[in-house]
Formats: C-alpha cells, structure tokens, sequence
C-alpha cells in the first residue's frame, strides 16, 4: 500500500481529544484520522449517489404506481411468508458479548474482519 505524508495542523483541545479516543479504541492516532476522514468520503460519496439517482424524481407518481401494484396485483401462490416467521418487529438475538462491552483488543479485531 502506497502512503503519503501531510502535515495536520489540529487545534491543541482537538488533538487531546482524538489522542484520547484514539487511546480508548486502542488504535494509532494515525489510524483514527484515516478511518474519520474515509468516513467522510464514504458519506459524501453516498450523498452524491443518491442526488444523481433520485434527480427528477417524482416521490407522488412513484407512490402512485405502489398503490396500484397493490390493488391489481393480490399475492399470488408461493408468496407466503415461511412456516415460524415472526414478523419484522421480532426481537433480534442478542449478541452475548456486545460489541461496545468488548476489550478493545476484542474491538479492534472485529472491526477489520
């Protein structure tokens, strides 16, 4: 992997803070700074995703077109729902070890898989 350097000039009460977060997730400040800045990206990319996808759009046709679907087309044989299935609002399983409880060392390693 190709890096490269860029000198970061961070306010003092900005750097303790993210020293110290850094310290609590048990990673290298350098890595916190990474992950935060592909966050970023990654929402910044998402958002230019939706505004191409979505230009033109018009949300009432589109509800238009649900409604109808749902009135001429009623659910045809096969489309049950399978044998035991609880419904969108079943609790989930819950973890036995939930992931913000977990050692850091825990944390780390489950991030990166």
């Amino acid at each position: 992997m190709k890096t490269s350097n860029f000198a970061l000039r961070l306010q003092p009460t900005i750097m303790a803070e993210a020293k110290a977060l850094a310290a609590e997730e048990g990673v290298a400040l350098n890595q916190l700074i990474n992950v935060a800045i592909a966050e970023k990206l990654a929402i910044a990319r998402t958002r230019q995703f939706f505004e191409r996808y979505t230009r033109g759009a018009d949300p009432a046709r589109a509800l238009e077109i649900l409604a109808k679907a749902r009135r001429v087309n009623p659910p045809m044989p096969g489309d049950e729902l399978p044998e035991g299935w609880k419904g969108w609002d079943a609790e989930a399983p819950k973890s036995k070890t939930p992931l913000a409880a977990a050692p850091p060392a825990q944390r780390r390693a489950t991030r990166r898989k």
